[in-house]
């Protein structure tokens, strides 16, 4: 049985819950990240005759191969049958956030040239793939995607849960099985690692500031403890019934979730009350309702 202790919040503590679904936002991080990933291609993964993975890395190398269009533009042609996917399939505001997203990528990448003069292969790799992955995961941080693969990959997560990352696995897969052809060995193995790094930092930009502790707090003080985080901290615990193996007495496990900032003062509290507390950390990054992050409906 599990007896909830009522959060003590704020009149405004769904502002934050609202802002991050206004349409201005969105827009915002769609025109930030995109603007970050298509420098990264056009002055580094395109220079280099890198393959970015997903569909973007496919228009390269048609460009590589037949020097007809510019990757962006054979970028955007190839999104056209995945957003009338996205229409169908996933919802409409997916569609149009996803879309604006891969206009302004084709439009920045036209725009902006910033030379990065980079000789070495491996550097050119990790530096296209760090500056990649942070505009790629700006951009998924909004409701909608980078386009391209990413529309795929959100139906195939939500209709039959198949991880994201599978997705890309399987389709990067089958290119650099076919750039094998076109490409020298060596800028293949510096492509891998250009994705590799990529997807790593967008996993990292997607956690940024949504990091979470999970704390449970086995103690004879929990009482006291729960008071001071109630009244403290203005933060909100469980407690959960439990029973010790040994003495098989009853006794009660607070539960409590915070972020990285708020985990030395609960620290502070519960070994304030007592100092043999067994004081259990766990990470998460994903924490939805009450106070937390809303659930993401594309």
């Amino acid at each position: 049985m599990i007896e909830p202790i009522k959060s003590v919040l704020g009149k405004g503590s769904s502002v934050t819950f609202d802002f991050t679904y206004t349409v201005w936002w969105n827009l915002f991080l769609i025109s930030v990240g995109a603007a970050i990933s298509s420098v990264a291609m056009r002055s580094l993964a395109v220079p280099q005759e890198f393959l970015a993975g997903g569909i973007f890395g496919l228009a390269s190398l048609v460009y590589y191969k037949f020097d007809a269009l510019s990757p962006g533009w054979i970028y955007f042609l190839l999104n056209v049958p995945l957003f009338v996917f996205a229409w169908v399939k996933v919802s409409r505001r997916f569609f149009w956030y996803s879309l604006y997203a891969t206009v302004a990528t084709t439009v920045f990448y036209e725009l902006i040239n910033i030379p990065m003069p980079v000789h070495n292969q491996l550097y050119a790799a990790v530096a296209c793939g760090a500056i990649m992955g942070f505009g790629c995961g700006i951009v998924l941080r909004s409701l909608g995607s980078n386009g391209g693969l990413d529309v795929l990959a959100v139906f195939l997560f939500q209709r039959f849960n198949i991880g994201i990352g599978k997705v890309y696995i399987i389709f990067n897969a089958v290119l650099f099985c076919f750039s094998l052809f076109e490409l020298s060995l060596d800028t293949i193995i510096a492509s891998l690692i250009l994705v590799f790094i990529s997807s790593t930092v967008v996993d990292q930009t997607l956690s940024l500031f949504n990091q979470r502790k999970v704390v449970l707090i086995i103690s004879k003080s929990v009482e006291m403890i729960s008071h001071d985080i109630l009244h403290e901290m203005k933060q909100s615990a469980t407690f959960i019934k439990g029973q010790g193996a040994y003495l098989r007495e009853d006794t009660n496990i607070l539960m409590t979730v915070v972020n990285n900032i708020q985990l030395k003062k609960l620290e502070e509290i519960v070994f304030r009350n007592d100092e043999r507390a067994l004081f259990i950390v766990e990470n998460t990054f994903s924490v939805i309702g009450s106070s937390f992050s809303r659930r993401k409906v594309y």
